[in-house]
């Protein structure tokens, strides 16, 4: 059985999704320290002026060191508005965006207290859109792999490049709105995937 170690994830990139498709095993950490500036409450998107990042604002904890698990939502700004405005604004003109506009609208009308909640309640969404059933389960503890184990949690991470971090994936390009513009920009958020190719995401995966 091969398995992988991934973080959790906010809108999780086309790598994440790869790598639940292509593992036996999933391990979703629970208890690794909240670090800033990952995909833990970030994701990419392709707009009109090329990549756009959005984050999820949090609340400071308390003590220097915090479980990912305990992180929660800030209400700060009318970020939910925010994020919601971009996505349509980057995608309204994508093939699918009426298709799955109502699946995703309602992540950013509902209140969520915890991150991780929020995020796995997403990657369960987008799991049922792509017709996917990844064998997840949650860290316990801070898990440390065994040898021969894959850890990610810190290898698909927007500061670093996928294809040198983990090297296995090998995305595939795909038809993208802006790509006549910016040329195929590689591993945005699934919600790039699916607005783009739809019930063909499968296949991008697949390949990847």
């Amino acid at each position: 059985m091969n398995t992988v170690y991934l973080s959790t994830a906010y809108f999780a990139p086309v790598s994440y999704y790869a790598a639940l498709l292509a593992y036996d095993k999933v391990v979703i950490e629970q208890w690794c320290n909240y670090t800033k500036q990952t995909y833990r409450n970030r994701c990419h998107i392709a707009g009109a002026n090329g990549i756009l990042p959005l984050s999820v604002p949090v609340i400071k904890p308390d003590t220097l060191k915090c479980p990912t698990r305990d992180i929660r939502i800030s209400d700060h700004g009318e970020w939910r508005h925010l994020h919601w405005n971009a996505i349509a604004s980057a995608y309204g003109s994508s093939p699918f965006f009426e298709y799955y506009q109502d699946d995703i609208r309602p992540f950013f009308e509902k209140h969520y207290e915890y991150l991780f909640d929020f995020n796995e309640e997403i990657r369960h969404k987008m799991c049922e859109l792509l017709e996917i059933e990844p064998p997840v389960v949650y860290s316990p503890q801070y898990a440390h792999p065994l040898p021969g184990e894959t850890d990610w949690r810190e290898a698909i991470h927007p500061k670093k490049k996928t294809t040198e971090t983990a090297p296995s994936i090998r995305l595939r390009p795909y038809y993208q709105v802006f790509a006549d513009k910016y040329g195929f920009l590689p591993d945005l958020s699934i919600i790039d995937l699916l607005m783009n190719m739809g019930p063909e995401s499968i296949l991008i995966l697949k390949d990847s």
